[in-house]
């Protein structure tokens, strides 16, 4: 098969939206850039299918050893490249010296598939970012388990220690073996003091992602009633 620039490529992003068509030299430059990483999803229109990127014969050279040294809770910062870091939706507007400044008040931490990060009722002391891997919110009644919101790539969690010092309100769970980055609550208080311009986008890209994920839970909440009064009436 020729994997010539004459074939073009599309990628599965974390706000899953594709990209593209991008040619062969453009797509090794993201994975250079971290834009790109061995669990990204590619289409390549010469093999006519969607492929992990490590699986894409003419990629997988250009994985490397990773970045991440996420031994136990290692600082983020070491081997951190910035673009890295735009893994994570709300931080994919941040320039690279803002993402490298954020680097050095974050951990890498490794979990193991069935690992439990926190339990309901747990003390919040920190804000997680999943950079790979699945994790599940979780509450259980009765032995009985409920699936409240499944965490891919890009996706944070834990984000209300921030804004409320109550008790984790479920247990979140990794499916698979993740890699989480951490922000503890002492950390970001670090954060607002030492760099408050960087902290202020945060927080505001945040909020922004609180606010659409109340409007989804209202819209399903909407149609679950109106199914309700749908099947009473009949």
């Amino acid at each position: 098969m020729d994997f010539g620039a004459s074939n073009l490529y599309f990628i599965w992003g974390v706000d899953d939206s594709p990209y593209g068509p991008i040619e062969l030299p453009v797509l090794i430059d993201w994975i250079k850039d971290e834009r790109v990483i061995p669990d990204t999803w590619i289409f390549s229109r010469s093999a006519g299918k969607w492929q992990r990127a490590a699986d894409l014969m003419e990629l997988n050279s250009h994985f490397g050893v990773t970045v991440i040294d996420a031994t136990a809770n290692k600082p983020a910062q070491t081997g951190f490249k910035p673009g890295m870091l735009r893994r994570i939706k709300i931080l994919a507007d941040l320039n690279d010296a803002q993402l490298a400044q954020l680097a050095e008040y974050l951990e890498v931490q490794q979990v193991k598939q069935w690992t439990v990060v926190f339990n309901q009722g747990d003390a919040s002391d920190a804000m997680y970012l999943l950079m790979s891997g699945e994790l599940r919110a979780r509450s259980m009644a009765g032995g009985k388990e409920t699936i409240l919101s499944t965490f891919g790539p890009g996706d944070f969690f834990g984000d209300m220690v921030f804004f409320d010092h109550g008790p984790r309100s479920a247990d979140v769970i990794a499916n698979v073996d993740s890699t989480l980055l951490r922000l503890s609550a002492a950390s970001f208080n670090r954060l607002t003091h030492e760099m408050p311009a960087l902290a202020t986008p945060f927080l505001q890209a945040t909020a922004r992602t609180l606010a659409a994920r109340i409007r989804a839970d209202n819209k399903r909440l909407e149609r679950v009633t109106q199914q309700y009064t749908v099947s009473h009436e009949i």
